[in-house]
């Protein structure tokens, strides 16, 4: 399969770097209500946990222009019910939809989590608002798998974008043909371009676009025939067959350590005994991918069937927690 790529724009986690911005002090009576992606609003249990929060809570970020609240509306709304004038605010400078992709990113790596219903109601929202955005980059955004994502897209009316923008911020051609027939355009008007020049303007890699220049040499098809196969004969735009489902759904990989260390700068965590307790029984029932790929190497042989039965008696207790947890967001919907 093809490695598309092409030049960089702007990154789709761009609008994060904005939490670096400086904390200054705003009057509460000139905040707006957030445009947020929780359906059911302020959880009073929750607003309630923070008012009890002796030392003093993090910044909460709001959209300059509108000054509606993206990240901590809970802490706001507690400053209201314990009588504060200003509130410690950081702005960001973006626009409205990347403001809620804001929001969304950040109440799914700290504070209340969203509900299963609630990432996949903001991920169709921002597949309105960012029909560019790949599935995973969306997803990363989310707290949901690519798939999941996928899925949503196929059941939004959205006009599909001729590119996708993927994580790392690259923007590539939908399909793979397409690239490929660009870049032999490309050659075809400038051929002393380098390969690295003809992938940067067609969208695609360097190894594909080398491949292309090959396949031109040789007097070929610069796009295979198991891609002009997957062609609509009628349009001759490429279609993307509909994956079968051969098993469980696989879930992107998930940056444990970024998660816990968004639950540590949760107030309703840090500042309560049960909180802290959590947080310690946590940080030490994690693996991360490198670790245990170091721990392995060290079994011995003998023992590798008893810690593989370990290994999947965890898993099972991890998932029966999260299935728990999952049904609990799904009760309180």
């Amino acid at each position: 399969m093809d490695e598309l790529s092409s030049t960089e724009v702007e990154r789709p986690e761009v609008v994060e770097d904005s939490r670096s911005a400086p904390v200054v002090k705003v009057a509460v009576a000139a905040l707006r209500v957030a445009d947020s992606p929780r359906l059911n609003g302020v959880d009073s249990d929750h607003v309630r946990a923070l008012t009890e929060v002796e030392s003093g809570l993090p910044a909460i970020f709001v959209h300059r222009q509108t000054m509606r609240v993206i990240d901590g509306m809970h802490r706001l709304t507690a400053a209201r019910l314990m009588g504060r004038d200003r509130i410690d605010v950081q702005f960001f400078d973006g626009d409205e939809a990347d403001a809620f992709r804001l929001a969304v990113k950040a109440n799914v790596t700290h504070g209340l989590p969203l509900t299963l219903a609630e990432r996949q109601a903001a991920a169709a929202r921002i597949i309105h608002s960012h029909p560019e955005l790949s599935d995973r980059a969306i997803a990363s955004t989310a707290g949901l798998a690519a798939k999941t994502v996928a899925a949503i897209r196929l059941r939004s009316a959205v006009q599909p974008s001729p590119v996708r923008i993927g994580r790392d911020g690259r923007a590539r051609p939908l399909n793979a043909a397409e690239g490929r027939r660009l870049a032999s355009q490309v050659i075809a008007a400038r051929p002393g371009l380098s390969l690295r020049e003809i992938a940067r303007a067609a969208g695609i890699s360097v190894g594909t676009a080398r491949d292309v220049r090959e396949r031109i040499r040789a007097g070929q098809d610069p796009v295979p025939p198991r891609q002009r196969n997957a062609c609509d004969a009628g349009s001759g735009r490429a279609v993307r067959a509909e994956p079968r489902a051969t098993g469980p759904v696989a879930l992107d990989p998930v940056d444990t350590r970024a998660l816990l260390e968004g639950l540590r700068r949760d107030p309703s965590l840090r500042y309560t005994e049960s909180g802290r307790h959590l947080l310690r029984w946590l940080s030490t029932r994690t693996v991360a991918p490198a670790e245990w790929r170091q721990a392995v190497d060290a079994v011995s042989p003998h023992c590798a069937i008893l810690i593989e039965r370990i290994a999947r008696e965890c898993a099972r207790v991890w998932i029966e927690l999260a299935d728990e947890l999952d049904q609990r967001s799904a009760d309180r919907a």
